[in-house]
Parts: C-alpha cells; structure tokens; sequence
C-alpha cells in the first residue's frame, strides 16, 4: 500500500505530515511513501531529502490523492480535499469531529475511514501517538516566547549598579501540556510562576515546576474539575463566579497571562473577562494559546495581535505550533508513524484496521461508511485523582513560638538520650578495653559524631557544591587513619584500614559528580 503527505492548503501552515526520517521508518513497515512537491520547503524538508530517503516526489495534489491508499495531513482537510476523497482510502490527520458534523457526514459519504489525531485516547499505551500533547508541548513553549517578545522588560530579576530590576510575575491559567511546558519555559527564564487549575491532581506537578499553584477557598465537592481522558469538564456556576473573583484579584499584579483551558468539543470557555485586562499594568501581555476555539479572553481575536486601550497586549495567534514548523513536523510525522505502527502488526505494508483495539477505535471516526464518533469512553483516568489537599492554617504567634518550643524540647530530650546511651557505651568499653585503645576510639567517636552534625544538618540540595569541602575532609580521615594502622593494636589497625576504604570511596565519588556537574556548564 501507498502513504502519501499532500501540501497543507491552509494559509500560514508550515507543518508537513511525514518527513524523510518518518519515511523511513514507514518504508521498514512495508508502504511505498509518496509526497506532494513542496509540501516540506516551509519546514526546511527539501524534495532532494525526501528522494533520498526512498519517498517519490509528486508534482501535484490530485495526483497524490489519486496514488496514495493512506493520506496523512496535519489540518482537517477541506472541501476540495474531502472531494478527492474514495471508498476505502484511510485519512489520518486532525479533524476535530465535535465541531465538523458536516465534515463527518461528506467523509461518511466518500466511504473513506477517517482516523483524527486529535481523538487519540490519553492512556498511557497511546502516549507515543497523542499529537495533541506534542503540539500542545510546543504551543506552550511559543507561548513564552511570544510573551517575551513583546514584553518590555526582562523575565528574571537582577540587580545592577543601575537599579534593581524585578522579576516578571507570570500566570498560566491551565495546566495541561501546554500549560506546564509554559510553566517550564518562563521559571527556566526566572519569572515567578503562578499556574491554576481546575484538576486538583496537578498542584503537585505544578509546585515540583518551581511554580506556585493558585489555590481557591472553595468547598464544594463537586468543584473537582477531573474527567477521564485527562482533559477538565465544565465547572459549576459557583466555582466559575469563585474562579473568576480570584483572577480579578491577581490581575493587577501580573505582568503576563497564558491561557491554555479547553474543553473538548466546547468552545474555549471565557475565563480572562475585559475588565481584567483593564485591571493589568500598560505593557503587560496576555497570550491565548485558545484563540483557535475562540479564545479564553474577551479580547483575543483569533489570528491577531492586539493592544487594549490601557496598553495590554493580547496576542490571539492560531499557528504556535506552525511557527516552530521543523520541530512540529518532526513530532508530528512520529506520532503518525507510531499510529500506522499500531494499524500494521504485521509489518507487510497492509492496515489492519482493528476496531476493539482501544486507540484505534477511539481516534477512528469514519469507518466502512459509518460514523464512529463519539467513541466509548476511555476506561482509565489519564491522570489518577489525588485527595484534594487542604490549604494549610496559618497560625497565629502564640502557636508558632509554642510549636518551636515543643521541638526544641524534643530535640533536646533526643540529644540527652543519645548522650547517655554514648556514656555507657564508652563505660562498657573503658571496663574491658585497654588504656591505648581507649584513647584511639576516643577520637574514633569524636570523629563519628562532629562528621555526622557537620554533614547530616546541610540542607540536601547543598550536598553536590560541598563535594569539594567533604572531599577536604575525606583526607584529613585518610592522613589520619594511616597514621593509627601502624598502632600495633589489631582492632585500631582494622578500624583505621576501613576509615581509609570510605573515605577513599567518598572521594572519587566526589570527583567523578564534581565533573559530571562541570560537564553540564561545558559548551558542546
């Protein structure tokens, strides 16, 4: 069979549906790869590439739909794509079923099976093929980008012998793929991250970002905004009123918005209203990566930038993933050869279109003249719910010194104890040891003690910069340690020849995570 990659027909789209690494791949799987001439030059795939890569290189649209039994695309097609459309060909690419009804029911008529990325189930065996997560991934990484671009000030805070310059405080309303690739990008840049969702599951993802999750006092149990799938559901009345109050709370103080919520086959709900872009500071900017659903704020206008009368940017773009087009197409042509992967077991060249598989079933949505959409719904959560976290009480004065005492009385107690339990050790001992030994496992003891203080009360995350100062130390134990082997007394000599093994261990592996952190410094 024939797989072929036409030349997207929308206006602005870069991306291209199969690239000579993915025609490779495809070729091993037994299909002959056609491609329209053209169809890579805007993602920086050349003709000569794919010709080098076993693809033959078609010279028009018509007769690539003609000659391929597959055909693989990023956008829905359109009206003269579905028309060259014939019983038994197989589509692949997004399509976005909830919103093109009419769509469904011309692809229905051509008799062709019709396979929408978008549709892929969020389970953990599809994960290789969810094109949305990987498109999304990049948006969100544009996102910033785009922000950075037309914010006048820099993401990280720095003092300098002009002035101290703040950090940029940055919002991300949605935490999904897109969200936590924003989240990434502007911390990795140093501006203070805020990030909200409706998914209480994700506060832990959030904060383990370097990003601080965006609480509601709110009590309603129903307020969990979880759906299977790994997407978020409509929220109640009440939560949204709660939801909305908080954003026009943190609207002065942010100088960037990232809105990414979406609800699948929903318009974008409205979530960033006109009076909070009138609450933001002049310069500050809102990207709405929803444009294209129509939009998360009341300003964005899809495919635009804009500046409101206070002097907000609202960036509206619809092509974020386009704008990265080598990388999208990339991602992209991967998902698409996992899918065929996953539609040929066995590596003949033959699509086995199995319709109990659970992906397969659910990113099909035309099929033997039949609409399959909506499909059944996923069995598994994409994301397990967590037990909704209570905002921790703030205590008042009395409660904190009376909570440090209670611990510096058990602190003192432990130590007490550890004390006395030393003393009748070291009583025990001096009973049966002789006088020489009892002075070599004096400092023995010593040693033990002041190194486990000195080591174990630093912070873990200091431990790797101190590799120098433990290595210090590490040879002082060494010098010392040979010094007592040649005691003459048997136990100190064991005792100083296992201080030199740990200690020598200590060292190299000190040094071998000393290089590897200056290897991360290195330019490659």
């Amino acid at each position: 069979m024939k797989i072929g990659a036409p030349k997207e027909i929308l206006e602005g789209e870069a991306r291209v549906a199969m690239t000579p690494d993915s025609a490779v791949q495809l070729r091993k799987l037994g299909y002959d790869c056609l491609i329209e001439a053209g169809a890579g030059e805007a993602a920086g795939f050349a003709d000569a590439a794919y010709e080098k890569a076993g693809v033959k290189v078609v010279q028009s649209a018509a007769a690539l739909w003609q000659g391929a039994d597959i055909v693989v695309k990023v956008r829905e097609p359109v009206a003269e794509e579905v028309a060259r459309l014939r019983k038994g060909q197989t589509l692949i690419s997004f399509f976005w079923p909830a919103q093109n009804e009419a769509l469904l029911e011309q692809c229905k008529a051509r008799g062709a099976t019709v396979i929408a990325m978008d549709m892929v189930p969020r389970i953990s065996r599809a994960q290789k093929m969810d094109a949305l997560s990987s498109m999304a991934n990049i948006a969100g990484y544009r996102a910033v980008i785009e922000a950075g671009s037309n914010f006048g000030r820099f993401f990280t805070g720095q003092v300098t012998a002009a002035g101290k310059v703040p950090p940029a405080k940055v919002l991300v309303v949605g935490a999904g793929v897109a969200g936590l690739a924003a989240i990434g990008t502007a911390t990795s840049l140093g501006a203070m991250v805020y990030a909200f969702d409706v998914r209480p599951e994700v506060a832990e993802q959030i904060e383990s970002m370097g990003a601080e999750f965006v609480f509601l006092d709110f009590e309603d149990s129903t307020a969990d905004g979880s759906e299977s799938g790994g997407y978020a559901k409509p929220s109640s009345p009440e939560f949204r009123e709660k939801q909305l109050e908080k954003f026009r709370e943190l609207a002065p103080d942010m100088d960037i918005v990232i809105t990414t919520a979406l609800i699948p086959g929903r318009p974008a709900p409205k979530l960033w209203l006109e009076d909070m872009v009138a609450a933001m500071k002049p310069g500050s900017v809102v990207v709405d990566l929803a444009a294209e659903k129509g939009g998360n704020c009341d300003l964005t206008r899809p495919g635009e930038k804009i500046v409101s009368d206070n002097g907000v940017t609202v960036v509206g773009y619809t092509d974020f993933a386009s704008r990265m087009a080598t990388q999208s197409s990339t991602l992209y042509a991967t998902n698409i050869r996992h899918m065929m992967t996953d539609l040929t077991p066995g590596k003949d060249g033959q699509v086995v279109h199995n319709m109990e598989d659970d992906v397969i079933r659910g990113a099909t949505v035309t099929h033997e003249g039949e609409i399959t959409f909506p499909p059944p719904p996923p069995k598994v959560k994409a994301i397990a719910a967590a037990p909704r976290k209570e905002k921790p009480k703030e205590l008042t004065p009395e409660e904190k010194k009376a909570q440090e005492a209670a611990a510096f009385r058990k602190q003192t107690i432990t130590q007490v104890g550890m004390l006395v339990a030393g003393g009748l050790l070291m009583a025990l001992i001096g009973a049966f040891a002789p006088e020489s030994f009892m002075s070599h496992f004096i400092v023995f003891a010593l040693s033990c003690f002041v190194g486990f203080q000195v080591i174990w009360n630093v912070s873990h995350s200091l431990h790797t910069p101190l590799m120098a100062v433990t290595n210090a130390i590490s040879g002082i134990i060494i010098l010392g340690a040979l010094l007592q082997i040649g005691s003459g007394n048997w136990l100190v000599v064991i005792l100083a020849t296992f201080s030199v093994l740990i200690a020598t261990i200590n060292i190299v592996g000190g040094f071998l995570v000393t290089r590897r952190m200056l290897a991360m410094f290195q330019k490659s």
